[in-house]
């Protein structure tokens, strides 16, 4: 029998520090204030929403990147770094549906990272920005210990199109875009000094260079596909939770068709779970939508083809369920990505 699923049990460190904050500070949305003025769509979101004209809204949403948090400067190249800080932001607007438009950057580094490295860096974000197709329009910089990154993204979405994570409903079917999984693995073979192996270079990419699913996004947005969606940054059973919390239901998972991130033989002796990591594991960056039974037919139909998977159904029940290999139903917990956990 499955332990019933809370809301607030559902939600991390991460999410109680956001709801302090928006207690105390004059906010809109979050803790059911209503949308004020400009502001369609105000905390608790990927992004918020804001009224720009009758013909589309803005999307936006702020990132950080902190070394010895999200990257350390001794095993993450600066290309990678930049690549990185600016996928991470924009992610939030593929999980609206937005199409990217512009960023500022907020960068604090040391002295000694002001020449080659920051070039470096520069290189990644460039690279990052040509493929999102984003502009930097200004920001600020400053001297500081470690290198710190912080971004601001602006998209821009058809008036009512934006996908929240507020509309999944009993019945809808949960789907997730690629392979989850792929993005810890790169992460452990990293920080177990394996990232050096000429065979095993191809199994960092998902974690130093992911790929954002921004057209899935914005055709699940523009033909009123998803009901719901998310990013998956934080591990599924953590996004999950999110996206049950904010639609006020719960969810039933089967663990045979979450599609999981092959581990090379040569990582046996690792002992590394490819479920645990699908499950746990973060920054995969894939899409994590919901869909009326009826409407999924209409994926078979989106260019590009982008792979997408059903892993379950949206349930009227606060709980979410996983069910095994052997038919066995237990309570997932939420154990993705929490900055505040002691790990």
């Amino acid at each position: 029998m499955s332990a019933e699923y809370k809301p607030e049990e559902a939600e991390n460190m991460e999410d109680t520090l956001i709801d302090r904050l928006a207690r105390r500070i004059p906010s809109v949305g979050r803790l059911g204030t209503p949308p004020h003025g400009a502001v369609r769509l105000g905390i608790g979101d990927d992004a918020a929403i804001l009224r720009r004209s009758s013909k589309a809204e803005w999307v936006v949403s702020c990132d950080s990147s902190l070394e010895g948090v999200h990257f350390r400067h001794d095993s993450h190249p600066p290309e990678s770094i930049g690549y990185k800080s600016l996928a991470r932001a924009v992610s939030d607007l593929a999980a609206m549906g937005a199409r990217p438009r512009y960023f500022l950057l907020a960068l604090a580094l040391p002295a000694v990272r002001t020449g080659r490295w920051l070039d470096r860096f520069a290189s990644g974000m460039a690279k990052a920005a040509r493929e999102l197709n984003i502009l930097l329009i200004g920001g600020d910089t400053s001297k500081t210990r470690n290198v710190m990154i912080s971004i601001t993204v602006l998209g821009e979405v058809a008036p009512g199109r934006a996908i929240t994570r507020s509309g999944a409903r009993p019945g809808d079917l949960i789907y997730v875009s690629g392979q989850l999984g792929g993005a810890q693995l790169g992460l452990k073979l990293i920080l177990r000094g394996l990232a050096h192996r000429r065979s095993l270079r191809r199994f960092l990419q998902p974690h130093l260079y992911p790929k954002l699913r921004l057209a899935l996004g914005q055709s699940l947005a523009t033909r009123r596909i998803a009901t719901a969606m998310m990013d998956i940054s934080d591990g599924l059973s953590t996004d999950l939770a999110r996206l049950c919390n904010a639609s006020g239901v719960g969810a039933r998972i089967w663990s045979a068709k979450i599609p999981k991130v092959k581990i090379p033989a040569v990582l046996a002796h690792l002992d590394l779970n490819a479920l645990k990591l699908a499950l746990h594991g973060g920054e995969d960056y894939g899409l994590l939508f919901t869909v009326r039974p009826k409407s999924a037919k209409l994926l078979r139909r989106l260019p590009p083809k982008i792979p997408t998977t059903c892993i379950g159904k949206i349930t009227r029940q606060k709980q979410i369920v996983l069910f095994r290999d052997d038919t066995a139903e237990t309570a997932l917990p939420s154990r993705g990505w929490d900055p505040f956990r002691d790990r």
